[in-house]
């Protein structure tokens, strides 16, 4: 089923309802624990980049007016039918991005949960009406959709951050053009299998395979797209910022470092879980990882300890292989490589390697991009791995002495996405919760992202949202009707 479902993708975009096959350059697919081929995709062409255009922009209208119920129903017949395959999708992210097929497979679940959540909010899209300073005159506020989407995804999550704006977007009456990482094209032409089968009208969701240099940089610069959705490194959302050739709304989900402070008064087991568990899920490529740790000295040598023990306790495998894994292969060389230079710097700084530091030992991990859940204690902030997103298997951590002081380093970043804080003393989570500057702060878990309310980042981990309601308020423009009432005749 999985090898059927690949094949019928393979050199094909998603143009107006139906899989094209491209004419641009072939560029092949492998699968990261391998790096064997799985597959190629071709380059869209700008001819085919503005069919998509064209196409998404002809199926606007319609679409915008259509009751939100109508909206609705679609949403949720696409998160039937993905949940529905959730096992063939699994296992095609696994081939290409590298994650364990169980994991693979929740995050195809949560890509079903995010149609659902957003069918039930393209129903509740409410204005309202302003009073005015006179009583013959009221303003009416109503939201419209924007129009064309841009939605340029990464590969880390290619289901997960695709549904995000996917949903979005569809349940506030745009359209989209969607266009994935190369590393993982399959799965979002999976997805646009399932649009296909739920009905959703033709030309409503596009997928075009490329490179963000060229296809995800002609969406940016292409007159009829009218807002760019885009999650990755924040040197690119920077560049697409410049880039924009005219005003263009933009969401940008950055780059993160993200914190996490374990106080004396922390539960220490709780703490080292949750440290592990969002440390090195995903082998730490994802962008509320936490990165640096900060632990208050007297309990600090028991939690470095700890944490040393959860690493290396955790199972490393090829994700197909062995599905319940807990780590699988890094999606490519790059990340790969960025995680073993942060480790070098940092020991050569003078950082002490208490849990791995090393591939995995096996003719099984020869030719695939793995490598062991690392951990690095007497951390400082002259280390990359402090200061930098690693987006790999690696966490720094480093003692404290006060809150003030945990406080002013986990600030000390020009990202401002997640932060992470362990204490059992209500006092310690007013304080430092309000102090920490980022978007998310989770206290006691590890979960900083939940689908019911607003995820987003600060400074350079970007601008707008993502999740809940405001994850669809942004594919909306504002308009104001004011309104001047005279009295009925005869009064």
């Amino acid at each position: 089923m999985t090898g059927e479902m690949l094949s019928q993708f393979v050199g094909k975009h998603f143009v107006a309802g139906e899989f094209v096959s491209g004419e641009g350059e072939l560029v092949a697919v492998e699968n990261p624990a391998t790096t064997d081929p799985i597959g190629e995709i071709r380059i869209a062409t700008p001819a085919e980049i503005d069919r998509a255009v064209s196409a998404a922009r002809a199926a606007f209208p319609a679409w915008a007016d259509a009751p939100a119920k109508k909206r609705a129903d679609a949403l949720h017949r696409l998160g039937n039918a993905i949940a529905a395959d959730a096992d063939a999708m699994a296992t095609v992210m696994t081939l290409e991005q590298g994650k364990p097929v169980n994991e693979a497979r929740g995050e195809i679940l949560k890509l079903a949960e995010a149609c659902h959540f957003y069918a039930e909010e393209a129903v509740r899209v409410h204005g309202e009406i302003v009073p005015n300073d006179t009583t013959d005159s009221e303003s009416h506020v109503v939201r419209e959709p924007i129009g064309v989407v841009g939605a340029i995804t990464p590969w880390n999550y290619p289901a997960e951050l695709i549904g995000w704006k996917l949903c979005g977007a569809l349940a506030a009456g745009c359209t989209i053009i969607i266009k994935p990482a190369e590393l993982t094209p399959f799965t979002a032409l999976a997805i646009a299998a399932k649009v296909k089968e739920a009905g959703i009208p033709d030309g409503v969701v596009n997928v075009l395979t490329g490179s963000g240099s060229t296809v995800g940089q002609a969406l940016v610069e292409h007159p009829d797209v009218d807002k760019i959705a885009f999650t990755g490194s924040s040197s690119v959302g920077l560049h697409i910022q410049r880039t924009c050739p005219r005003i263009k709304r933009l969401s940008l989900e950055l780059g993160g470092n993200c914190p996490m402070i374990v106080t004396a008064k922390a539960d220490l087991a709780a703490a080292i879980k949750g440290a592990a568990r969002r440390s090195f899920r995903n082998n730490g490529q994802i962008c509320i990882a936490i990165n640096r740790i900060y632990v208050a000295r007297p309990v600090y040598d028991e939690f470095v300890t700890g944490l040393a023990s959860a690493a290396d306790a955790l199972t490393v495998a090829n994700g197909i292989d062995k599905p319940d894994a807990d780590v699988g292969a890094m999606a490519s060389a790059e990340p790969l490589d960025k995680t073993i230079d942060h480790l070098k710097d940092a020991l050569e700084k003078g950082a002490r390697l208490v849990a791995g530091g090393a591939r995995p030992e096996g003719e099984q991990f020869a030719r695939g991009h793995f490598f062991r859940p690392t951990v690095v204690a007497e951390c400082d902030h002259t280390m990359k791995v402090m200061t930098e997103e690693t987006f790999g298997p690696l966490v720094g951590v480093m003692p404290f002495d006060s809150l003030d002081e945990a406080v002013r380093l986990s600030n000390d970043t020009p990202y401002g996405l997640a932060s992470y804080l362990y204490t059992t003393d209500a006092s310690e989570i007013r304080y430092v919760s309000r102090k920490l500057d980022y978007g998310n702060v989770a206290v006691n878990n590890v979960d900083a992202g939940v689908m019911n309310a607003p995820y987003g980042g600060r400074k350079q981990s970007g601008v707008g949202y993502e999740h809940g309601r405001e994850g669809m308020l942004e594919y909306f423009n504002f308009k104001h009707i004011r309104i001047r009432l005279d009295q009925p005749e005869g009064l």
